[in-house]
């Protein structure tokens, strides 16, 4: 008796892994996003012998004018084919470029224990060495595992599964870009992926009735920052916050999430009570701490990078969470 194939939804969004170049040794002046989904499963016939697959095409850009807009309407298409009884498994093919904030942003606001697995490339479809056909393979045989569903969203890249948690771009160009300390070998047994579930509480439910994803915005903080950047900006999100019903600053901070004197002056002549601030370490690892004595709309990120911490906050206070609410959920982190 022979065993049915899973049944793989694959959503291609465009990206470096959908780029096409003049010559097949140019990996840098290429254009993203140039081929469709059927020319990914076209380059790579094996996949049929996995499992099958069918394919669609929401947008086809470069991952770096990805935005929140994008979000929704993958979080939306996800979740449908993860409620249809006919799909096992959801492959996504994305830019490199912001690759680990749609991730993040899909990790926290899916609810489904079938595997949703990203994929991508450093080089594009034409390079002689290109990087996607093998990613794109490999994703496809995670996402027909079911042990992969309880691990949240994974990404895998460079023979690699990232969970979506600590998945981070390192590397400009390298084909080996991404990390996480998280990382397991694509041949990991079911143990090892289960190992990787996130926390429930991790989770939030965004409404139906949201058509637009609340602002946050994102400053680095270096030496000597002018704090007027901060007042200028939480003027303009104090405006945004009126039309959209939230809104949200997110600092880079250096150290242990150290917040400058001139600019914690700044902030407390402008910052309206409503509006939260999220003290984020720019160092990339560890967890910060000493955050005794801040107004409760000072938001503190524990072990979250600052991409991490903006995601996050835009999927609370798209999910309706203010004041005491927004800030247990979102340091829970």
């Amino acid at each position: 008796m022979s065993t049915r194939k899973p049944r793989i939804a694959l959503i291609a969004t465009g990206g470096t892994i959908a780029g096409t170049a003049a010559s097949p040794t140019d990996t840098t002046g290429y254009s993203a996003g140039r081929l469709g989904a059927e020319d990914l499963l076209a380059a790579v016939p094996q996949l049929a012998e996995l499992a099958d697959i069918r394919a669609e095409q929401p947008f086809s850009i470069d991952s770096k004018d990805m935005g929140p807009a994008h979000w929704l309407v993958l979080l939306r298409r996800v979740q449908a084919l993860a409620d249809a009884a006919d799909v096992d498994g959801i492959v996504i093919t994305h830019g490199t470029d912001t690759l680990e904030e749609t991730a993040y942003f899909l990790h926290i606001a899916l609810a489904t224990a079938k595997p949703v697995v990203m994929t991508a490339a450093m080089r594009p479809a034409t390079a002689l060495s290109a990087d996607g056909p093998l990613n794109l393979y490999q994703a496809v045989q995670l996402a027909c595992r079911p042990a992969a569903g309880r691990a949240g969203v994974l990404a895998v890249l460079g023979g690699r599964i990232l969970p979506a948690a600590r998945l981070a771009k390192r590397h400009p160009s390298a084909v080996d870009a991404f990390g996480s300390p998280d990382a397991l070998t694509v041949d990991a047994g079911d143990a090892l992926l289960q190992g990787l579930a996130p926390y429930r509480r991790h989770r939030i439910s965004l409404p139906d009735s949201i058509q637009v994803l609340p602002p946050v915005e994102l400053l680095t903080v270096a030496a000597g920052s002018s704090p007027a950047l901060a007042a200028a900006v939480v003027r303009a999100l104090a405006r945004a916050s009126l039309l959209s019903g939230g809104a949200g600053l997110v600092l880079a901070l250096p150290g242990n999430a150290s917040l400058p004197d001139s600019w914690e002056i700044a902030l407390t002549e402008v910052l309206p009570h409503t509006l939260p601030v999220v003290l984020a370490s720019r160092c990339g690892a560890g967890t910060t701490a000493h955050f005794a004595g801040r107004p409760g709309n000072w938001l503190q990120c524990s072990a979250l990078d600052p991409l991490k911490a903006r995601v996050r906050l835009i999927a609370g206070l798209g999910a309706g969470l203010r004041g005491a609410r927004l800030k247990r959920w979102f340091e829970r982190g």
